[in-house]
């Protein structure tokens, strides 16, 4: 799997899911029981992962529509 989101924007976030599932490109979202732990007030960003066969095309209908797709430093 590779991480192609990281946001604390639930918004972007379900977008994003639309988007790719839209596209047939399954996803897997991580860290989603953080939120329960912090008491859902959104301090740790929640990630979006994908099979590596599908970065590209992801990472590629995530930019097309004004997303950011993660950049490890």
């Amino acid at each position: 799997m590779k991480q192609l989101l990281s946001t604390n924007n639930m918004a972007d976030l379900a977008f994003a899911q639309a988007l790719l599932q839209g596209e047939g490109i399954a996803v897997f979202e991580m860290d989603v029981n953080m939120s329960v732990l912090e008491g859902g007030i959104g301090v740790f960003p929640r990630r979006l992962m994908v099979v590596e066969a599908d970065y590209e095309a992801a990472a590629r209908a995530l930019r097309d529509n004004g997303l950011e797709v993660y950049e490890p430093s």
